[in-house]
């Protein structure tokens, strides 16, 4: 006898031909990880058996099989008419008595004790496999609530086998129709209408950075981010500290979340309805730190359960509080890449923008805008043309498939776009808004994929730069290559380069474009004299009933983003080194600035650290560094003062650091000078006693030992760090450090420029050299030439 339904307690991963690969997951988690504390609705599926017998009792097997073989399989030009009939003729169909009586009888025992709303949700037998993710391929259906809804949810889930996309899915991944049944997954409907709903990938979705949980959010059913409609909460969260037991949540991102889905109760023909979300639940965040935390580890147990990275959806509650996984598939773009080459895309110039989003993927692409309303629009597309329009679902597969790029005015990370442009190799920008409106039918775009986690599509053709570079022929030297990192957006693909860690990252680009206000306008919030300014910083830290807190949390997760990128390499943080002319820039910030004649010789570095002018702002400075070394685990950042003119001013910084939590040597934590005043080499064995090494600055170096300001374009010309008494301090600078037993390194640009100073540098003995992304592998280059050289030289001798 057949076996029409079965209880995901019966399934494993085992039964993909019985049940699919998305109900043998369920059931794999529901059977093996609910010991683990991770929550499964239960469910149960139909099986291949139940369809084909429903096929074959309907006589639709050979109309079927007919049917497909006329497809066009040339332009496709036939896709929508084969696919209109094909699902025509099962939904025309009727089910036996036995499959009825099984079914209904395993609906009413699943809603033995609770309200009997169920989703109904589609599983092929060749679903979820690595090379094939099948996401959105076939239909799902929320709020079923009764037996007749059930019966006809599941013969539309049948049909769905043969939507448009799903037939050309399946051409594109050469899997043939006839081979190919349906599942029906059936499970216990989570309240997520009264609470929210997302997904999760186990590895950054961009990069493919493994050390990274990604989760998204909205309120509300998931429905409207597995569609990508709207902008969702991001969260990423740092695996090897989660297992730490540390708060690993490195980095937030608050969406709009424009709707929210909810089941309709009036409605019968609709079973969910988008409303418009308030504006207090806009503006708070679906999850608490800890729900993130719950849901990190058990898509971290899923992971390492199935040995693969994973893409996984989850819901929560909203009456009983509770969260649970939904599904669990394998992560399709990432999962068999193993990185030996990067293809690096590098835009040379730039014109008007015409749309900002979410950038997908890290390529430049340029082509004609074509803006499209619906896929039926689909004959105005040619071959290479970027389609710009609202949102995409899998109906646009067929035409994506020709695009050069994608562009839409709603959706996440982890919209539909998003997902078929990394899965093609194609750039996108997503969640514009106004991408529709700001770029016209016809003109010449170029789209930028390639300037961080924000894309940028321009006006007219740009030129840009295509290398490709076999990262696995790239031999680190023995002196340390590190980079100078500021945009926390670059930082994970960025991981990928050879490199020894991070020597410089610079906080002000943190600063200056994720915080925007001055810390000391946050600290003395309520005396700031100006109302326009403090509507603005209300604004901006409206979620934040203490104003330092907003400061503290936004620099921790620039800063610890970076540091996890890198993770175990050292990261060497540097203090804030504005002057007091950018300070005043940025919100609130001219009222705490004085002016200066000459900024870059004032105000500026350690000086400010102990000033009761700046005192109480460097403690938010250093509580962001606690903040990420002690709470979140993230000890391989080491810090560095900037612009430390005398060894008693290097004293009193190390002594108020400490008073702010930052003691030197605890818990591993190293303080560096920034080596960039002749003071600090002249003293550099007195500098050795207060820090725990030396970092180069050779922009500042060169303009305080010629005497150059080097803003002057008058003096442009003189300025050179190639000036035999700045390599004369430089030499002084690592024979001393060297001689009192420091590390010491250089930040700067003429090592990745010049051979021969990288062969200067190398023979002095430096530690370390560091370098801007697109210098680093010239650096390298140009530091392996110069060891190879130095040790001719030694064997010579």
């Amino acid at each position: 006898m057949k076996t029409y339904c079965i209880k995901f307690d019966g399934i494993t991963i085992n039964d993909i031909s019985r049940v699919g690969g998305k109900n043998a997951s369920l059931g794999e988690m529901y059977t093996k990880l609910t010991s683990n504390g991770i929550k499964i609705p239960d469910g149960f599926a139909t099986t291949a058996d139940a369809f084909w017998e429903f096929l074959e009792e309907n006589n639709i097997e050979t109309s079927l099989k007919s049917l497909l073989t006329s497809l066009d399989r040339q332009d496709f030009a036939n896709l929508a008419q084969i696919g209109v009939m094909a699902r025509s003729l099962i939904l025309k169909g009727t089910f036996s008595k036995n499959f009825i009586t099984e079914i209904t009888t395993f609906y009413r025992e699943l809603s033995k004790g609770g309200s009997g709303v169920v989703a109904v949700r589609s599983s092929a037998t060749a679903e979820d496999l690595p090379e094939a993710s099948f996401a959105g391929q076939h239909d799902s259906f929320l709020n079923i609530r009764n037996e007749k809804s059930l019966l006809q949810a599941v013969k539309k889930c049948f049909a769905s086998l043969y939507t448009d996309r799903a037939i050309k899915y399946r051409e594109d991944k050469e899997f043939e129709h006839d081979k190919i049944a349906l599942s029906v997954g059936v499970q216990r409907m989570v309240r997520s209408d009264k609470g929210c709903s997302g997904v999760g990938f186990t590895i950054e979705p961009e990069s493919g950075f493994q050390n990274i949980i990604h989760l998204s959010g909205v309120w509300g059913l998931g429905e409207n981010i597995v569609q990508g409609t709207i902008n969702p909460d991001e969260f990423y969260v740092f695996k090897p500290t989660l297992e730490l037991g540390k708060n690993a949540i490195v980095q937030k991102i608050l969406g709009d979340k424009e709707k929210t889905m909810v089941y309709s109760e009036l409605d019968k023909d609709r079973p969910t309805v988008n409303q418009i979300t308030k504006l207090y639940k806009r503006k708070q965040f679906v999850l608490s730190d800890q729900e993130v935390t719950t849901l990190a580890k058990w898509a971290l147990i899923i992971e390492q359960h199935y040995g693969k990275a994973m893409d996984i959806e989850w819901a929560k509650d909203g009456l009983t509080k509770e969260l649970f996984i939904t599904q669990a598939r394998p992560e399709t773009v990432h999962h068999s890449k193993r990185l030996t080459t990067l293809l690096k895309y590098t835009l040379e110039n730039r014109s008007e923008i015409l749309a900002v989003g979410n950038a997908i993927g890290s390529k430049i692409s340029v082509g004609v805008a074509r803006v499209l309303r619906t896929p039926k629009d689909s004959h105005k597309l040619q071959e290479g043309d970027i389609i710009v329009t609202d949102i995409t679902s899998p109906d646009w597969d067929p035409l994506l498939k020709k695009a050069g790029g994608i562009v839409t005015n709603r959706g996440g990370r982890t919209s539909h776009a998003a997902i078929v442009a990394r899965e093609l190799g194609v750039p996108a920008v997503v969640g514009t808004n106004s991408a529709t409106r700001g770029i016209k039918d016809g003109e010449l775009i170029t789209l930028s994929c390639a300037e961080g986690k924000t894309g940028y599509v321009y006006k007219g053709k740009l030129s840009f730069k295509r290398e490709t570079v076999d990262i696995s022929l790239i031999k680190l030297p023995k002196t340390e290559a590190k980079l100078i990192l500021s945009d926390p957006e670059r930082a994970f693909q960025l991981s990928f380069y050879p490199n020894d860690g991070v020597g410089l990252l610079r906080m002000e680009f943190i600063i200056t474009h994720m915080i925007k206000v001055h810390p000391m306008a946050l600290v003395k919030y309520d005396k700031l004299s100006e109302n326009k300014i403090k509507k603005q910083i209300t604004q901006l830290t409206e979620n934040y009933p203490q104003k330092k807190d907003y400061f503290i949390d936004l620099l921790s997760q620039g800063i610890a983003t970076i540091a996890a990128a890198f993770y175990p390499k050292e990261v060497i943080v540097r203090m804030s080194d504005f002057k007091t002319n950018e300070y005043a820039n940025l919100i609130g910030g001219i009222q705490f600035e004085p002016k200066e004649e000459n900024p870059m010789l004032g105000f500026r570095g350690a000086s400010r650290y102990y000033s009761t002018l700046y005192k109480e702002g460097f403690e938010l400075e250093c509580a962001a560094i606690e903040k990420v070394r002690n709470e979140m685990g993230l000890t391989n950042v080491k810090v560095m003062i900037p612009f430390c003119r005398t060894v008693e001013e290097g004293k009193k910084v190390i002594d108020i650091m400490k008073g702010y939590g930052l003691q030197k040597g605890e818990n591993g934590l190293e303080v560096y000078v920034m080596s960039e005043i002749p003071s600090n080499i002249l003293l550099a064995e007195e500098f050795a006693e207060v820090f725990d090494g030396f970092s180069i600055g050779s922009n500042d170096l060169t303009q305080l030992t010629m005497g150059i300001d080097r803003d002057s374009v008058l003096m442009a010309s003189i300025f050179d760090e190639n000036n035999a008494a700045v390599k004369k301090m430089i030499r002084m600078a690592i024979q001393k450090a060297n001689k009192t037993g420091k590390k010491i390194g250089l930040c700067g640009q003429a090592p990745s420029d010049f051979a021969d100073y990288a062969s200067f540098l190398v023979a002095e003995g430096i530690h370390s050299i560091s370098f801007n992304p697109d210098a680093l592998l010239k650096g390298i280059e140009n530091i392996n030439l110069a060891e190879s050289q130095t040790s001719v030289i030694t064997n010579q001798v």
